[in-house]
């Protein structure tokens, strides 16, 4: 025979079974239960000093991997008092152990036995416990009791969960702003002074006030520097492009400076007598073009403007009509950039203040102060990395630390996404071990955290060792 119980409706029946380390006469000093490739080990150290087994009984120590219908058991220790031992000579059919399991006679058991056993893994064991069970027997086999006691509650006892890694930015020395525009002033055929009345020219002038106004009436920000770059259409002659950008740039800046009074040198100038780029991106968007690789193969010669804008008006006129009416209006523009410094903030609730208003004003190094008073995994965290990344789209660590916000939420597409744009910092490494690891792809996640680890990052020795360990529980001598 072999030992009594197989299956845990079995075993479970009229079995008193607890949590606890030792069982009537036997200590569990110390266990281990882990997995081991394609198999799951498990080793005690047990205690039988105080055992006491009377010469007729049979007594059976046998631990079992347990999850609801499903059970296996581990091979056992068993310890035949004196006249059961002799019985058991004599009727070797009769006996309950075979030939895996550790069998003593009662006066011959060491205080402390090392145990050893290994079974192939299942997938049902993710989860399982490991109850340890003692069965006494009499004469004739017949059984006197069973009790047995938890060792391992859950195995492994949780889905590892790592601690993720936020960087605090560089704090900005100072907070250069700017915000940039185009403005379609039109003048008079040949002229070059200002006539806000003319055409739409209110409007496309406000372009440029409104975006000084805006700045100059926020006590937070200084305008700090205006640049102003005007540009002109390819048609009529070089030369003459080149005075009409440049003169009517400098009329722009002197209508900016009457209204404002800035210095005479505040706003700088520069100019483009023919928009030949602004053209070009004009016919590859086109679909109204005929002629279009044609005119792409003239506009990007290397040869001079003026020949350029002659050929493709002679080769291709009504193209050239298209691009007169709907093209070079777009091309005659004045771009401006007003530069701006935002003062510095370090209290969290003016910063949470700011970033519910005008959150381009705050640096990531702000963010990353009020994100400190806000609790890991909360929704409050997750909507801030999510605004500090749309104000900087393409910095490495605004992108690191929304994506381990979108991990904290359990979002991984969006996690994913965000360390693309990472860059190759050491950290990213850390962090796409953490995704592996959040999504219980253990083995996929020891490369990064290895990488990690070579790298330099410390928080990654003390993940890897938990990943490599998940599915190992100790308990250690008392």
């Amino acid at each position: 025979m072999k030992r009594f119980l197989t299956i845990l409706a079995a075993m479970l029946t009229g079995v008193s079974v607890a949590e606890a380390q030792s069982l009537e006469g036997v200590t569990v000093e110390s266990y281990t239960m882990e997995r081991s490739g394609d198999y799951v080990v498990v080793d005690m150290d047990l205690n039988f000093a105080e055992l006491k087994v009377k010469g007729v009984q049979s007594v059976m120590f046998t631990p079992h991997i347990v999850r609801d219908t499903m059970s296996v058991a581990l091979r056992s220790i068993g310890v035949n008092g004196r006249n059961r031992h002799f019985y058991y000579l004599r009727n070797e059919d009769k006996v309950l152990t075979d030939g895996e399991d550790i069998v003593f006679r009662s006066n011959e058991v060491p205080d402390v036995v090392a145990y050893h056993a290994m079974v192939p893994f299942e997938s049902w064991m993710d989860g399982c416990q490991l109850v340890f069970e003692r069965s006494d027997c009499g004469c004739n086999n017949i059984e006197l009791g069973r009790e047995g006691a938890i060792l391992v509650d859950r195995f492994p006892l949780e889905p590892y969960r790592p601690i993720l890694l936020y960087l605090r930015p560089q704090a900005e020395k100072s907070k250069v702003r700017e915000l940039s525009g185009s403005a379609f002033v039109d003048f008079p055929v040949s002229k070059m002074d200002i006539r806000p009345d003319y055409r739409n020219n209110i409007a496309e002038l406000s372009k440029i006030t409104s975006t000084i106004d805006s700045i100059k009436g926020d006590s937070d920000a200084t305008i700090t520097a205006i640049s102003i770059k005007g540009y002109a259409s390819p048609e009529s002659s070089y030369l003459n492009n080149t005075r009409l950008a440049k003169g009517r740039t400098e009329a722009l800046k002197e209508y900016v400076e009457q209204l404002y009074n800035f210095d005479e040198d505040f706003i700088t100038t520069s100019y483009e007598p023919e928009d030949w780029a602004g053209l070009e991106r004009f016919v590859v968007a086109s679909h109204n073009i005929r002629n279009k690789s044609a005119i792409l193969s003239i506009i990007r010669k290397d040869e001079d403007a003026d020949i350029k804008e002659w050929r493709i008006k002679s080769e291709y006129p009504e193209d050239y009509q298209f691009l007169y009416d709907y093209c070079y209006p777009s091309l005659r523009h004045s771009d401006y950039v007003v530069q701006y410094e935002v003062r510095q903030y370090s209290n969290p609730r003016e910063i949470e203040e700011i970033m519910n208003t005008a959150p381009q004003k705050l640096s990531l190094e702000e963010f990353y102060i009020l994100a400190e008073t806000y609790e890991v995994g909360s929704t409050e965290l997750d909507e801030l990395w999510e605004i500090a990344v749309r104000m900087y789209p393409n910095d490495a660590v605004a992108n690191f630390n929304a994506a381990n916000s979108a991990m904290d939420k359990g979002d991984y597409k969006r996690a994913m996404r965000y360390l693309d744009k990472a860059g190759d910092m050491p950290e990213v490494h850390f962090s796409r071990g953490c995704i592996e690891v959040l999504q219980e792809n253990y083995s996929e996640a020891l490369p990064h955290l290895e990488e990690a680890i070579k790298q330099g990052v410390d928080e990654a020795a003390a993940v890897y060792e938990a990943v490599s360990n998940h599915w190992k529980v100790t308990r250690a001598k008392r």
